[in-house]
């Protein structure tokens, strides 16, 4: 199992200087994780430092709490294809998902993956399952799959818990492999990695510390700004 091709290497810290950027996204590349996925001020530096890389660029919209809004998110969707990054992290809107407007939420979930399908760009919608219910985490995966989105993915990292078992298992049973599953925030260790990939995720968001953690046994500080 080469678990470094699963990881997509979180650099978000907001207050982070470019020099520290340029470092991290160099330290992915080094491991060759799957996509390294940044802020979007940071579009440019990691769509030219990942060009010719087993390494992908991607980028997060709408982060971290996703109430932009339908028409500015399909607009930075847009943009951000434009701009050359391969995959889109989008922040799904959970306060609809809370008030049961489904169709909203899907008509907003929806323009963003024709925004972004347009230049093969890949769509992770983001629940920030802590704040949701079980049959909601549900109900928002059915959501996704009729959007047609790529994936659907746990948390941001940012707020709540990160990725719990319950979730994740929510999660893979709705989408009965007609969409794929993300697993991120909280995971920083090789043995948490190793769990959700065995459930059946195919994506594992992690933060840059804790990606050497999972891939080198690398000791990291709980109280570390970077663990996601």
């Amino acid at each position: 199992m080469d678990i470094n091709r699963y990881l997509d290497f979180a650099v978000l810290k907001p207050e982070m200087t470019q020099k520290e950027v340029r470092e991290a996204i160099l330290e992915g590349i080094d491991l060759e994780v799957n996509t390294i996925c940044v802020r979007p001020c940071d579009n440019d530096m990691v769509v030219s430092m990942c060009k010719g890389t087993k390494t992908r660029a991607g980028s997060v919209l709408d982060f971290p709490y996703g109430h932009g809004g339908k028409e500015a998110k399909a607009a930075l969707a847009e943009i951000y294809s434009k701009q050359g990054v391969e995959e889109i992290d989008m922040v799904m809107n959970y306060s609809l998902a809370r008030s049961g407007e489904w169709d909203r939420l899907e008509d907003e979930i929806s323009a963003v993956v024709k925004a972004s399908h347009k230049y093969n760009v890949i769509v992770k919608v983001i629940f920030e399952t802590s704040m949701l219910n079980i049959e909601q985490i549900k109900k928002a995966t059915e959501v996704c799959i009729s959007a047609n989105a790529d994936f659907v993915k746990t948390s941001t990292g940012f707020h709540g818990q990160g990725a719990t078992i319950e979730a994740v298992k929510a999660m893979l049973e709705a989408a009965a492999g007609r969409i794929k599953v993300k697993a991120s925030g909280g995971i920083r260790d090789k043995a948490q990695a190793k769990m959700f990939i065995d459930m059946g995720v195919s994506r594992l968001g992690v933060g840059y510390s804790s990606a050497k953690a999972i891939l080198t046994g690398e000791k990291i500080n709980d109280n570390d700004a970077s663990v996601y």
